[in-house]
């Protein structure tokens, strides 16, 4: 788990079993970035969501290719950023493509040199994304 700030985590894939240490330390929603298959063996959203629920906590699907990070996908992400009960899990494959959405998502409400510094500190480099981020601030 890398946290990106007080409302935010981002993680690689998570054995269906640690939904119950992320309902444990406090989260309130599970975002899954990570189209369905993209792995032989990871869970489905479907069971990750029904597990979620058990514990109390809401989930949303919101699946993005790797590697095609759309500035709709952004949008989007944002959105449920927005809505979403807190503090939010996101994972897809490694955390990089939560980190991307969340940087894009930020652009305008944070500057581009502090969506950089928050992501290389949770370990994500997003200096090369910085004008597009700029771009869309």
């Amino acid at each position: 788990m890398k946290r990106l700030n007080d409302e935010l985590t981002v993680s690689p894939q998570m054995p269906l079993d640690a939904v119950d240490d992320i309902a444990g330390a406090g989260f309130r929603t599970i975002v899954c970035n990570r189209p369905d298959n993209e792995d032989p063996g990871q869970p489905s959203f479907a069971e990750v969501e029904a597990k979620a629920k058990s514990l109390g906590l809401a989930a949303v699907f919101l699946p993005v290719a790797s590697g095609n990070v759309s500035d709709a996908d952004a949008d989007a992400f944002a959105k449920v950023l927005s809505e979403a009960e807190k503090p939010v899990f996101a994972y897809c494959r490694s955390g990089t493509r939560c980190t991307i959405l969340w940087s894009l998502a930020s652009a305008g409400n944070l500057p581009v040199e502090d969506i950089v510094k928050t992501a290389a500190g949770a370990g994500y480099d997003m200096s090369p994304l910085a004008p597009r981020i700029a771009a869309r601030s």
